[in-house]
């Protein structure tokens, strides 16, 4: 599976609305703080944006909406492997992102066959405390060694500057988000990201 190399993150469909157009082809709706209806009308707003633009949408950790809702993607963590239903999310037909850290994690990962393998922090990032520090270029290579053919999601401190050295270290994808929604001209960060990563 060929997968877009750019895969920003956002943490509401707000965004989509703004960065969609510009060509952005994958992306990821990571909400964390809302549930119920809210939340449903977040996912339902964002696939209907994808679908207009030819995007792939890709929902954070809330796959049984994905799956109500008829979605195609679903991204997991690694505790939400503990509580999530992976054969009603295969059942539903629907494509699966898994994050990893380590090699028990990538094992466990693996396990469940999943269409993509996230790998990070590859570079130190703020976007939320984590107990692993930076994985480094050289663990990018190294779990693209061991997944073969499925694509590798490089994410964690990345950068337009940044990009070309995950590709290089085998990255298929280099996923962002910081370096978008801080930038003080996300627009103009988006259109560099694309320039970079054609």
């Amino acid at each position: 599976m060929t997968l877009p190399r750019f895969y920003p993150i956002f943490d509401d469909v707000a965004w989509l609305r703004r960065l969609l157009p510009f060509g952005v082809g994958l992306v990821q709706l990571r909400v964390k703080d809302m549930t119920g209806e809210a939340l449903k009308q977040q996912i339902t707003q964002a696939q209907s944006l994808c679908r207009e633009a030819g995007a792939i949408l890709v929902v954070n950790d809330h796959w049984q909406i994905a799956i109500d809702l008829g979605c195609d993607w679903v991204h997991l963590g690694q505790e939400d492997l503990d509580t999530a239903d992976i054969p009603a999310i295969r059942r539903a037909g629907i494509k699966l992102g898994l994050s990893t850290h380590d090699h028990t994690e990538l094992d466990r990962a693996l396990s469940h066959d999943p269409d993509y393998v996230a790998l990070g922090p590859v570079y130190p990032t703020i976007l939320k405390k984590m107990k692993w520090h930076e994985q480094g270029l050289e663990k990018v290579t190294e779990w693209k060694r061991l997944i073969g053919d499925i694509p590798l999601v490089a994410i964690g401190g990345m950068s337009v500057e940044r990009a070309q050295g995950a590709f290089e270290a085998g990255a298929d994808v280099v996923s962002a988000v910081t370096d978008i929604t801080l930038n003080d001209d996300p627009e103009a960060r988006v259109r560099q990201w694309l320039e970079a990563t054609k």
